[in-house]
């Protein structure tokens, strides 16, 4: 019974000590307020604008280069690595005038795709692709996958007979929770 006394009276100082040493921030100088510190050299480690395009066409010992070329530069660099790639990942580009829902060939197609981007539309319609407007944004339900599948594996008529239809849908057709109709939008947690 003694030794249990000294083993709560133990954990008291410790969980007494822990609060008081926690219970006041005064190494800034008081109430100032400090802000984050923007000095030093920073680096661009990663981009994806759009989802998927570079885990997928950008080829592994080049990440790295790809992730810290400005968006203005990656067209020039990336393109001839990005069509080789589509070319022999979709067999609905086999012949150089094949081309997807959008009508775009492969090289039509992965020059888009190079600049790693998020366009965004100000004054229309803000989608990844409905059907009518393409990549003039993202909203949060849009299904960026299977739009991506359908464009890389759907052929000509990807839309409504997609060519490898197996290829063509991530089969993920909402999100587990609703998203909110006001901000922030996002779908609570869990």
């Amino acid at each position: 019974m003694k030794f249990n006394n000294i083993k709560l009276f133990a954990i008291a100082i410790l969980v007494s000590v822990t609060a008081f040493n926690c219970s006041d921030d005064d190494d800034n100088g008081g109430d100032q307020m400090m802000g984050p510190d923007f000095t030093g050299t920073y680096t661009q480690q990663d981009q994806m604008g759009r989802p998927a395009v570079n885990t997928v066409f950008v080829s592994s010992g080049m990440k790295d280069a790809f992730n810290t070329t400005i968006p203005s530069a990656q067209n020039a660099s990336f393109q001839s690595m990005f069509q080789t790639n589509l070319e022999g990942l979709s067999p609905a580009y086999n012949d150089p005038t094949d081309a997807n829902a959008l009508g775009l060939t492969s090289a039509q197609f992965t020059g888009l795709l190079a600049t790693d981007v998020l366009n965004v539309s100000l004054d229309g319609t803000t989608t990844f692709f409905d059907g009518t407007n393409v990549l003039t944004g993202r909203a949060l339900a849009d299904d960026v996958i299977t739009v991506e599948l359908i464009l890389i594996f759907g052929g000509e008529a990807g839309l409504t007979n997609p060519e490898f239809p197996g290829l063509s849908n991530d089969n993920v057709d909402a999100n587990d929770k609703a998203f909110l109709t006001s901000f922030p939008y996002l779908a609570t947690p869990w």
